[in-house]
């Protein structure tokens, strides 16, 4: 029975942490878009390469935190996709995506509002989202 409680109480917490992350949306851009016009928030998007480690870091590191994810997930539609492959290519040229990992902020028209670019801890990670909150207020 002892057995059974352990590999149940490691399954929960599993769960738990995987939820615990940011939850990225899946969907074309367009999708995207009209999620955001709908919830009336904006666009998180995490523009990567495979091949960047700083991207792989960040996904490992930072993306998996929960106070980031809480974040995250209650103030954007939160959208990731591979800038050499698919719909990423004609992205990565329409937003001037040249190194990765770039993060841009954009209303629900695909209008920037703020990027940045490089890997970061999760509390400067949250300081970017909260810079491009107070922008979008701006505008």
């Amino acid at each position: 029975m002892k057995k059974y409680m352990i590999s149940f109480a490691f399954a929960l917490f599993a769960i738990t942490a995987a939820q615990a992350q940011i939850e990225f949306s899946k969907g074309s851009f367009a999708d995207i878009k009209a999620k955001a016009a709908d919830e009336n928030k904006i666009i998180f998007v995490d523009a990567y390469a495979v091949w960047c480690g700083p991207c792989r870091w960040m996904e490992a590191n930072v993306f998996t935190k929960k106070e980031v994810g809480d974040f995250y997930n209650e103030h954007f539609v939160n959208y990731k996709f591979d800038m050499e492959k698919g719909e990423g290519r004609a992205f990565a040229k329409k937003y001037a995506v040249r190194n990765y990992p770039t993060y841009l902020f954009l209303d629900a028209e695909g209008n920037i509002i703020h990027r940045a670019i490089g890997s970061r801890s999760a509390a400067e990670f949250i300081k970017l989202g909260r810079t491009a909150i107070e922008k979008s207020k701006k505008k």
